[in-house]
């Protein structure tokens, strides 16, 4: 796992050799108690998508699956490795349709090469019709989604039929909040207008250029992204790269102290991520992990 884990930082160590653009100070809104603690059923979702899929199958993955006892699993797949784990399934109580993404096992040398491609390209307008060439994401993670989203989609409006709900929760942590980025855009696109969409990102790194992030704030407005305190994944692939996330960070500063920061990725309130995370070597790599008011993410954490 150590290793695997230099393999991300030999990526992020990009950030530290170009200085940050110094943007407009904004100002960031204090979460309550209340708007944390009902983050944690997300956090759930996303903690379970690193599990086993005989045990997604059964929805018996321990924690996680035991904090969200009512969800019913229709369709599991993925390998964790050439293919993120998801599932997709039914949550009756909050009557939606929930999509979650497995993230980067660092145990898999294939998911640690999708992270580390960072080429961008245009989208595929065979699953993201209308969509301007202008707008271009992560090679690496385009590639990944691609691999699944026709099936999910069928699997999506099949669901959202059978229980005559008009409403999509798209969830990951890592790569699998890429994914879930990417998701968001693609129901958007791909299902009627009537839907509403939702997206919950944790620990996400930068997904495509500009463009798309402005594209986000104008398909996907319930669209937030949580970084833990001084977690490096958020801040690669860098700026200077192209890279940009779209708005609505929540970081969490500290356990149940979180902000909401505004702007596209150009908060730079000394709360939000970029100031608190200018480098790599002032972040924490363990902070990737969480715990997320309480709850950590990852293979390790299956239990």
């Amino acid at each position: 796992m150590l290793s695997s884990l230099f393999s991300l930082c030999a990526l992020v160590l990009l950030v530290a050799a170009v200085p940050m653009a110094k943007l407009d100070k904004r100002a960031v809104t204090p979460l309550s108690s209340t708007d944390l603690s009902s983050l944690a059923p997300f956090t759930q979702f996303a903690r379970a998508a690193y599990c086993p899929t005989d045990v997604l199958k059964n929805w018996s993955c321990g924690e996680a699956c035991s904090a969200l006892s009512g969800f019913q699993p229709t369709l599991v797949g993925g390998d964790g490795n050439a293919v993120q784990i998801f599932f997709v399934g039914y949550w009756p109580t909050q009557n939606t349709v929930v999509v979650a993404h497995e993230g980067t096992d660092p145990t898999q040398l294939v998911s640690d090469l999708t992270d580390v491609n960072i080429l961008m390209d245009p989208l595929d307008t065979s699953l993201f019709p209308g969509v301007s060439s202008s707008v271009q994401v992560h090679d690496g993670f385009r590639n990944e989604h691609a691999l699944t989203a026709p099936q999910i989609l069928t699997e999506v409006k099949k669901l959202m039929a059978a229980h005559n709900t008009q409403s999509v929760t798209c969830v990951g942590h890592s790569l699998g909040g890429a994914l879930a980025e990417l998701d968001a855009l693609f129901f958007t696109l791909n299902l009627p207008s009537s839907t509403a969409i939702r997206a919950f990102t944790y620990g996400t790194p930068r997904v495509g250029n500009p463009a798309f992030a402005q594209l986000i704030d104008a398909k996907v407005p319930a669209f937030k992204r949580i970084n833990n305190e001084k977690d490096i994944v958020p801040i690669v692939p860098g700026r200077f790269l192209g890279f940009g996330h779209p708005a609505t960070e929540i970081h969490i500063i500290s356990p149940g102290n979180a902000v909401s920061c505004p702007g596209d990725d150009d908060a730079t309130d000394a709360q939000c991520t970029i100031s608190t995370v200018p480098n790599v070597f002032e972040g924490n790599i363990l902070n990737h992990l969480g715990p997320y008011e309480g709850i950590s993410i990852g293979t390790i954490f299956c239990t």
